[in-house]
């Protein structure tokens, strides 16, 4: 069995992709990062937490020890939870390299980054640029297998208030409730537990290849492992 590092595992992707790696029969233990105590309702004896509010620590804290094979990137945060565009790139950019390049340096084979539809490192918009720059320079430590998940809007219940994104999320919700739109909300909103669970599917079947899955077809993980 393996051992498995995510980062993000508070966020909305993350604690989905926490969750499915926990109830994953190929994992022996899961290293997550966190400023704060995650919760553990089923008592896993799998998960290992790295706990601490100061993230400058976190890439020194790395559990190189363990040899991990795969390592999940699900770090994401708003500008204004941020507070700005500079300390956003710090967390979702900075941040999310640090520990990329704690992995390589580590031996980790397969790097699984949930990035964003849209991603672009040319784009003149902050965000999708910066997602693009993150894509790129992970590409650049050359592991041996990385896979990118590119959503679109996530769907799913967010413990902290993002206004704009709950509109989204309702309109959404509602949209896949009407006759025939399931096709065409899938284009633009995924649920948080599918892109989870095709994160991992994706990163356990160490593709030979930068495997990018954009917006709807991220169901495309399933697909390789021929459950579509």
């Amino acid at each position: 069995m393996a051992t498995a590092v995510l980062s993000g595992s508070t966020g909305l992707v993350g604690s989905n992709i926490l969750s499915t790696l926990l109830a994953h029969p190929g994992f022996s233990s899961v290293y997550a990062y966190t400023r704060r105590e995650l919760p553990n309702p089923n008592g896993s004896t799998k998960l290992q937490p790295i706990q601490s509010a100061d993230t400058s620590a976190w890439k020194a804290q790395f559990p190189s020890a363990q040899q991990p094979k795969i390592c999940f990137n699900a770090l994401g945060t708003t500008r204004a939870q941020a507070g700005g565009v500079e300390a956003q790139r710090k967390i979702d950019h900075d941040l999310a390299l640090e520990l990329a390049q704690a992995a390589k340096a580590a031996g980790t084979d397969v790097y699984v980054l949930i990035s964003s539809n849209g991603a672009n490192p040319n784009s003149y918009f902050a965000y999708p640029k910066m997602k693009g720059d993150l894509e790129e320079a992970v590409k650049g430590l050359g592991f041996k297998h990385t896979v990118i998940v590119r959503p679109g809007l996530i769907v799913g219940e967010r413990s902290d208030s993002r206004p704009a994104e709950a509109a989204l999320r309702s309109l959404a919700k509602g949209l896949k409730g009407l006759a025939g739109s399931g096709k065409l909300t899938d284009w633009w909103a995924q649920d948080a537990g599918m892109i989870g669970r095709a994160a991992v599917e994706a990163g356990v079947r160490y593709f030979p290849f930068y495997a990018v899955i954009l917006g709807w077809p991220v169901a495309a993980a399933w697909y390789f492992n021929g459950n579509m």
